[in-house]
């Protein structure tokens, strides 16, 4: 017998146990965090001013092209819920890099 298989029976015959009242099984509760604030292109634009970004370098923060950015901006596209949560969290200050050029 496998081990996959002996996991998954055991698992089986838990859950016939628990629903037959013989086990009680452990549960968690997991507070699940808020969605992402949906910003409007105007405000995406203030966030990258605010943090004197350019359109290329708020781009390489966020790990998206500048036409992501531009399209954002002009309310072409809309950003997905983890480019929103990007956002939300350079907004609210918890993450800003420091951008600094580089003696070559």
């Amino acid at each position: 017998m496998s081990e996959l298989f002996k996991k998954l029976k055991a698992g089986l015959e838990d859950a016939i146990a628990h629903k037959q009242g013989k086990l009680n099984l452990r549960s968690e509760t997991i507070v699940l965090p808020e969605p992402p604030v949906v910003y409007k292109p105007r405000e995406i634009k203030r966030i990258r001013e605010r943090n004197k970004y350019s359109q290329g370098v708020f781009a390489i923060v966020l790990n998206v092209s500048i036409k992501t950015v531009q399209s954002w901006e002009s309310g072409v596209r809309v950003p997905s819920h983890a480019a929103l949560r990007l956002l939300e969290i350079i907004d609210k200050g918890i993450y800003n890099p420091e951008i600094y050029k580089r003696n070559l």
